[in-house]
């Protein structure tokens, strides 16, 4: 337990992160077609080594809630290891579309985010020397620790800017960067201080129509956070099953990799307003003789609302001399 006197925490990480936007940057909050989107992530990993380290993500958002002003917000369950480390986040986030060209070509969207971050162990779960009798091991045996607590509230803050170019229906370009844990919150739990650090964040995202059918989306992300340094590079091809009729069906595999620590295949369909997609973590790194290279599975579920507006229709009264 002293050891965690002199450890850094980080940020969870995605490796759908194209299908996880509001986590990603706030300034995506509103970036889709559409009135209302909700993303459900799901993440397990580790299996193959310890306890899983499990991750449950659940955002939603408005659109143009008043005039171009957007709305968002994402909880975050993540547990971790034997003595169930958990962190639970709610961080609403509010966005606002600005358009540099008139014909909505060129777009750029500040963001800012806000809310809680929950930090709990369980101890009963360690065990410790005292529990030793000399001969054997003996959980009845009292550890003699003192824990002042076990949990610890903090504010969070952070902030995001994104810019997107849209050219036609299938040709798009995004990008954005963002900074969160601004205030640095203290993860201690006791006594001492830990700041957690704060986390900078790169991302940009491509679409490109290379044939009547198919589609390339090229992406990368890079998450820097103390001497934590992340580095994602990949693309997935799309195929068009049918888009026609208000009908619309896609296919969609790609193959990314993560620094000096894995890579990954994804996988997923798009049906009407909604997406579902898995993918596969490959670990590479040192930790590979006891992974076996069994990184982690991931799964992101999708769903877009749409209101319907009715047009306005006007009528004409006709003189009478007609």
């Amino acid at each position: 337990m002293l050891w965690t006197n002199f450890i850094q925490s980080q940020d969870i990480h995605w490796s759908q992160f194209d299908h996880n936007p509001v986590f990603q940057n706030p300034a995506n909050v509103g970036r889709f077609h559409g009135d209302y989107r909700i993303h459900a992530n799901l993440r397990d990993q580790w299996r193959n080594v310890t306890v899983p380290f499990q991750t449950l993500s659940i955002s939603g958002e408005a659109k143009n809630i008043y005039k171009d002003f957007n709305l968002g917000a994402f909880i975050m369950n993540d547990v971790a290891g034997d003595g169930s480390f958990r962190t639970i986040e709610f961080l609403p986030s509010i966005s606002y579309t600005y358009k540099l060209t008139p014909d909505s070509t060129h777009l750029l969207r500040p963001g800012v985010q806000f809310g809680i971050n929950f930090r709990s162990f369980d101890a009963t779960a360690f065990n410790f020397d005292n529990q030793w009798n000399g001969q054997q091991f003996n959980g009845a045996l009292s550890n003699n620790e003192v824990f002042n607590s076990q949990k610890r509230t903090n504010f969070t803050w952070g902030i995001g800017a994104g810019y997107e170019f849209q050219k036609g229906k299938r040709e798009r370009i995004t990008a954005g960067v963002g900074l969160f844990n601004i205030n640095r919150p203290n993860q201690g739990f006791f006594g001492d201080k830990i700041k957690r650090d704060m986390r900078f964040n790169l991302f940009a995202r491509a679409e490109y129509k290379i044939a009547m059918e198919w589609d390339i989306l090229p992406s990368i992300q890079m998450n820097l956070q103390g001497k934590y340094r992340e580095f994602i590079i990949g693309s997935q091809a799309r195929y068009i099953l049918m888009d026609r009729l208000g009908n619309y069906r896609a296919l969609m595999a790609g193959v990314y990799m993560r620094s000096s620590d894995a890579f990954y295949i994804s996988a997923g369909m798009e049906y009407q307003n909604w997406w579902a997609g898995i993918s596969y973590d490959i670990n590479t790194s040192n930790l590979t003789p006891a992974s076996r290279a069994r990184g982690g599975i991931e799964f992101s579920l999708r769903y877009i609302i749409t209101r319907f507006n009715p047009k306005v229709i006007k009528h004409r009264v006709c003189p009478d001399y007609i």
